[in-house]
This record gives C-alpha cells, structure tokens and sequence, in this order.
C-alpha cells in the first residue's frame, strides 16, 4: 500500500527545520513566573512563616538575640524545606503535562508521519479524521464528509460541515473532528492560532481544587481561627499575671504556632502529586490530580472488548460469499468471488487506515490483487459509521467517472437494507452463528450503484447488494485472565461494554473466565429497560453487546446511581461521553483517538489493563499513606497544644514549659516525617484484598479522625505526668522541661513507627523498606542528645541535662504513652482470623 494516497509529497527534513526556525514550536509561550517564585510567593503567605517572622522579631527587639537569630535560622530551614517539597510537586506535575502533550499526522517526505502536536511547523500538511483533535490553524486542501465540532470557539455544539470549496475552509487549532477526513495547510501555530490569541486570558483560570483539597483546607482555615482566638485569650492571661507585653506576645505565639496544622495541605499536595508521578513512571499518565484521590475507591471496571481484553491485532481469517455457501479460511487458494468481497471490504475502508480490521484489509488487498487500483480513484462522498446496529459507506470515483460504491458495518445493518430472500437471510444467519461462536469478529459488506450527484441524505437509502462476510480473529491477551483474577480479589466488579456482538464476545470471554460471561444485555435491549429493571439488570449483567454512546452512558450513569465508583476503559469517539461521565475515565494511549484521551483523567500508554491493577494498588496505597500522614500530624498536635496550654490555664508551677524555639524545633521534625517519611511507605501486603473504601463526601469525620484524637491525648497524658512526676520530685524548671521535651520526642519516634499500619505490627513493619525513615529517626535521636547533653545546646533551649535515670522514666512515658495501640492491632488481627 502506499504510504498516503492524497499526491501530496509534504515538506521535507530540511523544510521542516528551516520553518521551525523562523517560527519556532507550535506551543503557547506566555510569560510565567518561574516555580521558584510561585513557591516563594505561597511561602510567604504561611502563618507558620508570618508566625516566626514575628516572633524572631520580637527577640530581636527584647534583645534576645540568640533566640532571634535560631527562629530567622528557622525561617531559612523551614523556607527550604516548603520550597524543596513545592519543586517537587511542581516537577512531577510539569513532567505530566508534558506525556499528555497530544499527537498528530502529518504528511511529510511523502509518507504520513506521527508526531507530538507542538512539533508541526508552518506549512505542513496536517491530516485530520474523526475522533482528532486539531492540533494548528490551517486551510483544506482536501477532504472527505468532514465536520467539526468548534464549540470551543464559537459556543455552538451543532458539527460545522467543511471543504475546501467553501467560503469558511479553515481548520483551528481545540476543535475537534467529528466525521470524515481532511487535510489542510498550515498557516498558524502557537499563539498565532485563533485559540493562541485567546490564550492568555485562559492561562489566568485558576484550575479548580478538589473536594478533598478544599476539605483539608477548611480545616487549616478553621483550626487558624480557633487558633487566634486561642492566641487572643493567652496574650491577655500573660499580660494579666506579667504586665510584659513583649514577653506575654511570645507566650502567646508560642500556643498559636503549636495549634497550626499546616503540615496538612502541604502532605497532600505533595501525595496527590508524587502518587501522579510515580503513577507516571509505571506507564499510567493521571491528567487530573483528583483521579488520584478517586482510584482507590473503585467499586467497578468498565472495559471495552478490542484492545483491552484483545491483542488489537486483528488478522482477516474467514470469508462467507452467499453465491457460495461456503466458509473459506483467509489464506487458503481463494476464488475470484472472494477475492471482489475483499476488494469491496477494503473499499469501505478509509483510504488511510487507523482501525485494524481496516489495516487488515488493505494487507489482504494488496497481497491478492496483482494491480493496484487505489491510486486512480478518489473518494468523493463519505458517510461515517453510525447507526443501530453501525455501518459506514464510502464512494471513490476515477477520472474516467466509473464508480466505486462499498459498505461494510455489522451484518444485521447491511442485511436490513439489502434485497434477500428469506432463505439467504437464514443461510447468512447460520453462517454469522458459527463464526461468531468460534470468536471472530464479523463485518458484512455490500455494494451499491447510485446516478447522478445529488447523494442520499442517509447512507441506509441506497439499495444494496449483500456480498459476504469478513471475519477476523483478535486472540486475548496472555495476562488477562490474571488481570481480571487480581480486580476480583480487590473486590471490584469488571463488566465488558461493547460494540461486538453477543456470541464473539460471550466466546472469547469464556475463553478467558470471565465471570457472568453466560449472561449478556444488547444496547437496544437496554434501552427498552424501565428505571427499576436497569438499576437490576446493570448490576446482575456482566456482558453488555452492540452497546451504542446513549446506551454506554446510560449504563455509566445508573452504576454511579447505585453509589458505585466506575472506570472506564475507551478509545473511540464514541466512547468520548461515558469515558467523561465515569469517576475514572481512561483512555489507551496507543489506539487511542485525541479526543478519547482528552475527555479521558487517566491514559494507558501501552494499552494494558494490567497497569489499572498498578493503579487502583497506587491509589489505595496514596490514600493509605496520606490518611497516616494526617493522623499522625493531628495525635502529635494534640499534646503540643495541650502541654502548652494546660500548665498555663490552670496555674501550675512552670506555666510556660515551651518557648517558641522548642516549638519550631518539633515542627522541624514533624514536616518532613508527615510528607517526606509517609509519602514513600510502600503498599501494605493486604492492600488489594480489601474491598474498596467508601467514597466518603468527607475525609475529616470522627470515624477517621477518633484514632488520632485518642492517641494524641493519650500521649498528653504521658507528657503531663512526666511534667508531675518531675514536680512531684522538686525538679527544677530545666530539667522538668527535659524531661516533658524528652517524652514528647521519644512519643514522636514511636508514633512514627506504630503509625506505620493500623493493622499490623510495629515488628512487622519494621521490614518495609523506606529508608527515609530510618534516616529522619536517627537524626531525630542525634539532634535531641546534642540538645540534652551538649551544655551550650541545653543552656540556649532552657533544658537541663538528665540524670540516667530521668532520661529512661520520659523515654518509658514515651513508650507506654504510644505502644497502647500494638494491643488493640493485635485484637483487630485475631478477630480477623477467628
């Protein structure tokens, strides 16, 4: 076959860089402050930030200058450390936008050529057919039935009909092919486009924040007000026993810094991004961060047949002529009469084919005809697939004005418009029956003769020929069977959605165990359901055939009805609606078409299923991870804020046990533990034999946050009673706040470690490998020895050294105060195995 059959020879190598050199990539470059900037500028808005700030301010002014200048030192780590995670998150997402960079054809040295949308040069010859996105602004040169949906532009969702002949025969740059072929010159790129121009005002749209994003962050918000009246009412305690106003201000900030959780947003931005990143690496492009946050929740996975299931490397092995009678294998000696249903079967093909069977049949053309024909015919007038059940025609005419009039679509549509007896209906029935049981996939095709150039409104209006039957077999994939055991044993529900028909799929689910295959639901018949009788049937039926776009939505749409989290596998047009109404809509990335993968949040690069198992194991394991994260930042919290608070409420002997540089000092630790420790915990061993969490409205509910709360009081009481004990013992002011510094931090370590799972045990978990955690651990023990036993150290942080036997009474409140919830993981472990 040809490499392009339009004549049209396209630039050259050395044309498409001299173009690229004066006018550059077709890519939008405005004028962007850089990441760093953009972190610092949210930095600065921190109340941590603002907090310390103020406070090393006030040293300075008191005249204390070597707190002053710890907390300015503080600033500087903490501004790192934010700028350090935002980079990251920032990176992981830019590298994301740039895998979803979308494709394109162009003709190029003659050939039709794949290539990254921002590479296209001006003047190139840009080939678009239905299902594509428009990549740059051009003017057509050619073009078959072709319409545009240009709502992105005008607002109008009606499809705009377009040739080269028209006063409007431009193509723009967002738009999207809705039928047909064309093939257009290209005279802008980038912001020189009609969408380019507009550009900047789309640049300025804040993308929207997820529901768990907004979430976390009325909780930041509610817990900074609690936090300022909190802050209000300390200021005025100390200044009424103190009549310091300074000393009383950093009293106060003190208590506000404590109650601050802005380690929350800061986990999950980072969470949601590094989980897309990593999601990434694996072959999984997330073009929405809030898929992340869905995966773990999936109840249900709908997946097309060809593909997916299938290789999607469709071979032509049966033939059925009616004249005949006869199932001829592909390959054997053929007779002329099957050699003209091939001919006419690639004829209704499209001149360049993307769909495989079509593929197929230009291979088989061109080995059994000795003389190509397709270079003297061109097509005139195209009707694209559509349809119930689908068919397609195609009409090519030579100079000589002889023509070709060729239909192929399912064998129902064809026979329905063809003139049959009812005897060769039943002969062609019969044959259908065999194929289809054995597992191929049939394609009927027809002929037709047409006068005159006033074509039929609708292709069904042609009288038609019957001519045969062309079979193709598309074998399953080795690993799906395996892929579909590992959904099952996740506790998600698979059902196959598809535009075959029920036998071949039914054969080649049974093929694979498939479970429900015996059972299946037609696209027509769905239609006919009553609401009561759809929201059974979409459950009970695990097969649904001859499915159509309504029919697809339709079964989306009642599933999410019956509070389930359904993905979608899909890659056609079509499928464009259902693939936008699931929770999680997934495109392949290599058969793809454009506008699939740009309705799609989520891209398969290799067209594997398996990697929806890596998914949804990535998913439980971000949600997981980052539930930990958060936990642990609300339990640490609590007795930070309490053992600030308390003394001072009630007027105990050393009301100010913490000053804020002891403050920082655990903020220092909890940050990175929170994001940087929790985020790269590997997935726990029974992930993904649980059944899917609920997809709660809300992540801040006292079902998850009870843990939390209960053991951060728990561990105020183990700092409280170090603080008595202490007392108790006529201990001074420094070594009462060593000994209460001392159980918090050893209560910090060990909360850390039990954290690790809600399940298993801490000896478990210490052979998961992250090796973060023990570095920031270890670091932790060195820092808090350096401070208890180095005498400038303990001198500047108010401390006094510990005697031995202090130092093992707060590491055992420490212990105790934290290894309570060992007990009740080992409970929840034998209950599960009663």
């Amino acid at each position: 076959m040809p490499a392009n059959n339009f004549h049209i020879k396209g630039l050259t190598n050395d044309q498409v860089l001299q173009a690229r050199e004066k006018h550059g990539f077709n890519k939008a470059d405005y004028k962007k402050e850089t990441g760093f900037f953009i972190g610092l500028k949210s930095l600065i808005k921190e109340p941590m930030v603002i907090l310390l700030l103020i406070t090393s301010s006030i040293y300075f002014i008191s005249g204390e200058i070597g707190d002053g200048i710890f907390l300015a030192a503080a600033i500087v780590l903490v501004s790192g450390i934010s700028i350090y995670q935002d980079s990251r998150s920032r990176n992981a997402l830019d590298k994301l936008k740039s895998l979803t960079q979308p494709n394109c054809k162009v003709i190029r040295n003659d050939k039709v050529e794949e290539i990254k949308s921002e590479e296209i040069v001006l003047g190139d010859h840009l080939v678009v057919e239905e299902g594509s996105l428009i990549a740059a602004d051009g003017i057509i040169i050619h073009s078959n039935d072709f319409s545009v949906n240009e709502s992105i532009l005008t607002g109008e969702s009606l499809p705009v009909f377009k040739d080269r002949t028209q006063k409007d025969n431009f193509i723009y740059q967002g738009t999207t092919v809705t039928s047909g072929l064309a093939i257009a010159t290209v005279t802008a790129i980038g912001i020189r486009t009609k969408l380019g121009k507009i550009g900047q005002s789309l640049e300025s749209i804040q993308e929207e924040k997820t529901p768990l994003e907004i979430q976390i962050n009325d909780f930041v918000k509610k817990m900074i007000f609690a936090g300022a009246i909190v802050f209000l009412i300390v200021w005025a305690l100390n200044y009424f026993h103190g009549h310091d106003v300074l000393d009383s201000l950093l009293k106060a900030l003190t208590l506000a810094m404590s109650i601050l959780p802005e380690e929350i947003p800061v986990a999950f931005t980072t969470f949601m991004a590094l989980g897309a990143w990593r999601l990434m690496k694996m072959g999984i492009v997330v073009k929405q961060i809030k898929t992340v946050e869905t995966l773990g929740s999936a109840t249900i996975i709908c997946t097309d047949k060809t593909g997916t299931i299938t290789e999607n490397r469709m071979s032509l092995a049966k033939l059925f002529v009616p004249s005949t009678q006869k199932i001829h294998t592909a390959d054997e000696l053929i007779e002329d009469t099957e050699k003209e249903l091939i001919r006419l079967a690639m004829w209704a093909s499209e001149p360049i084919p993307f769909d495989p069977m079509e593929v197929a049949l230009h291979q088989a053309y061109t080995q059994l005809n000795n003389g190509d024909e397709r270079p003297f015919y061109k097509m005139v007038h195209e009707y694209p697939l559509e349809g119930k059940p689908p068919m397609m025609t195609h009409i090519f005419e030579n100079r000589s004005g002889k023509r070709i009039i060729a239909a192929k679509g399912a064998p129902e549509a064809l026979m329905n418009i063809s003139n049959l007896s009812v005897t060769e209906k039943q002969q062609i029935e019969n044959a259908i029956q065999i194929l289809t049981t054995e597992g191929y996939r049939v394609l009927g095709v027809g002929e037709s003769s047409f006068q005159g150039d006033k074509y039929p409104a609708i292709q069904q209006e042609f009288q038609f020929q019957f001519k045969g039957i062309v079979a193709f077999y598309d074998p399953p994939k080795k690993n799906i069977q395996s892929v579909f055991e590992n959904f099952y044993k996740a506790g998600i529900l698979v059902k196959i959605i598809t535009g075959d028909n029920a036998a071949t799929t039914t054969s080649i689910a049974k093929q694979i165990g498939f479970r429900g295959y015996e059972k299946s639901l037609s696209g027509d018949e769905l239609m006919l359901l009553n609401d009561g009788e759809l929201h059974e049937k979409v459950m009970t039926t695990n097969v649904f055939t001859r499915m159509f776009p309504s029919a697809k939505l339709k079964i989306i749409n009642t599933l999410k009805t019956n509070n389930q989290i359904v993905a979608m596998t899909g890659d056609g047009v079509n499928d464009g609606p259902a693939l936008k109404a699931a929770h999680i809509g997934i495109a392949m990335g290599k058969k793809g078409t454009e506008i699939a993968k740009q309705t799609a949040s989520l891209i398969l690069l290799e067209d594997d299923l398996s990697k929806m198992v890596d998914a949804i194991t990535m998913g439980r394991r971000i949600y997981a991870n980052l539930k930990k994260a958060i936990l642990y930042i609300i339990s640490i919290h609590i007795p930070i804020i309490l053992t600030v608070f308390i003394p001072l409420a009630l007027g105990w002997i050393y009301p100010n046990i913490f000053s804020p540089i002891h403050i920082i000092f655990l903020e220092l630790i909890m940050g990175p533990t929170c994001s940087i420790v929790y985020e790269n915990e590997p997935m726990e061993k029974n992930t993904m034999i649980q059944k899917p969490r609920p997809f709660t409205t809300t992540f801040f509910n006292w079902k998850e946050l009870a843990t939390g709360i209960i053991q951060g009081l728990i561990i105020t009481i183990g700092t409280l009673s170090a603080y008595q004990y202490a007392v108790l013992q006529n201990y001074s002011e420094g070594i009462t706040r060593a000994m209460v510094f001392t159980t918090l931090i050893t209560a910090n370590i060990f909360l850390t470690f039990v954290n690790r799972s809600f399940y298993y045990s801490m000896i478990t978990t210490m052979r998961y490998k992250n090796n973060l955690i023990l570095l920031m651990i270890s670091s932790t023990v060195i820092i808090t020895g350096l401070l208890l036993f180095v005498k400038p150290l303990t001198h500047f942080f108010q401390l006094a050294t510990l005697s031995r036997v202090q130092l093992l009474i707060s590491i055992g409140i420490g212990f105790i105060s934290v290894i309570w919830f060992e007990a009740l993981k080992w409970i929840k472990r034998i209950k599960n195995n009663a």
